[in-house]
């Protein structure tokens, strides 16, 4: 079992959220975030006035998945999140040593 971390741009939430719908992945949670990577945040212009943004909003995505599922989850995500400019943002993949189901009790593989 492993888990499948997705640090995105906002708007591709729906992209990669259907792409995941089809190939079978039943839930996942997204959590809004906000940070920087290479671009280093961005200036904007505010009613005349210039500021810096540091942080830009970003959203994370976690995926648990079976072993055998992890290299197409994470095509996927990275085809559907691609925009081809800096802050596409990054998957990592950590393994995941016990899982339960709390309504059922089910633990590991079925608890997914």
């Amino acid at each position: 079992m492993k888990i499948v971390v997705a640090i995105i741009k906002p708007f591709k939430l729906d992209e990669v959220r259907d792409a995941l719908t089809k190939l079978g992945i039943q839930g996942l949670t997204v959590t809004e975030v906000k940070g920087y990577g290479r671009q280093k945040g961005h200036t904007e212009i505010y009613r005349g006035a210039e500021y810096a943004v540091s942080f830009l909003p970003k959203a994370k995505l976690e995926i648990a998945c079976a072993g055998d599922q992890v290299d197409k989850v994470v095509e996927t995500i990275a085809a559907a999140a691609k925009t081809g400019q800096i802050g596409d943002g990054k998957i990592f993949v950590f393994a995941i040593d016990h899982a339960v189901r709390i309504r059922t009790g089910e633990t590991d593989a079925a608890a997914l």
